[in-house]
């Protein structure tokens, strides 16, 4: 079973390119399934189950209290594996071949206002020494690209291209993207690698941010510091790094980019990962609309 297992692993990294998170998130769910199978069916291949024996493990999560999201995603593993199986000809029959993700509510995500977002910058706007000059980047980069939490934290020194004023990130499933910064961040880059250069030591030497001790930032680590920032200045329940991205794309589109240059941008695959964020660019249209015509006015 391991050897299967090993197997999987290394088609969801070599043929799916998929990153090690994701990857790392099958093979636990996997796991997770093997050992419900193996103690409540008294079965050890568990290759060979069929669709009731899952849905049995479906309730069982669910009176676990487990959200419909992560039951999705678990199942989203579990229709990896037997994708896979069925593709190396393992099994005949996928059985989940049938299955319907459980509906879920939709999550509206609450962007950051233009207000909040300047009202953080402005408590660093002159930042002193490496560490404060690294916050205000990694918060300026994030609101001003877009990129996700572990595109910045894989970002590499050899990918930040000063003279082009660009940098390069890879993304799901190993996905490359160049993406421009403004001139405004181009400048910090210069004042955060002179920072940097004074370290006493620098462990990580690809790695583009680091702590103060030269080791590569780690997810927790980014997620505390967007959250302390902000919520000095908002009350939102959400404060992370996902956030930022979302406002980034919202504030875009409040302002007039289509959807297609946003999306690019996002390295969003279809539209429709990209038409998430509209309804808040939506709510502004509204507003636009509402004052500009006559009837709207008062």
């Amino acid at each position: 079973m391991a050897t299967k297992q090993n197997a999987f692993r290394d088609y969801l990294q070599f043929e799916k390119n998929y990153s090690p998170h994701t990857i790392k998130a099958y093979c636990e769910d996997l796991y997770s399934f093997e050992q419900f199978f193996k103690i409540n069916f008294d079965q050890q291949n568990f290759d060979q189950v069929n669709y009731n024996q899952i849905r049995t493990w479906i309730v069982s999560l669910i009176d676990d209290s487990m959200s419909t999201v992560s039951v999705n995603r678990k199942m989203a593993s579990l229709k990896a594996y037997y994708r896979f199986l069925l593709k190396t000809k393992q099994i005949k029959i996928n059985p989940l071949l049938k299955h319907k993700a459980l509906k879920t509510s939709k999550i509206i995500q609450i962007p950051f206002s233009e207000k909040e977002v300047n009202a953080v910058l402005h408590q660093i706007n002159h930042p002193i020494g490496f560490e404060e000059t690294r916050n205000k980047l990694i918060i300026d980069l994030l609101y001003t690209t877009g990129i996700r939490r572990a595109e910045l934290l894989g970002l590499k020194i050899i990918n930040a291209n000063l003279s082009n004023a660009t940098i390069k990130v890879i993304g799901k499933r190993n996905e490359e993207r160049i993406i421009p910064v403004l001139p405004i961040i181009r400048t910090q880059f210069s004042q955060y690698l002179q920072e940097r250069a004074s370290l006493d030591i620098i462990v990580d030497q690809d790695y583009f941010f680091l702590t103060k001790k030269g080791v590569k930032l780690n997810e927790s680590f980014v997620y505390r510091l967007i959250n302390s920032y902000f919520s000095t200045v908002s009350v939102k329940v959400k404060k992370s790094p996902h956030i930022l991205r979302h406002t980034f794309a919202t504030h875009l589109l409040n302002n007039g980019a289509d959807l297609n240059s946003v999306k690019e941008l996002l390295g969003h695959s279809s539209l429709a990962s990209t038409q998430i964020y509209t309804h808040s660019s939506l709510s502004e249209l509204k507003n636009i609309y509402k004052d500009a015509h006559p009837r709207g006015k008062k």
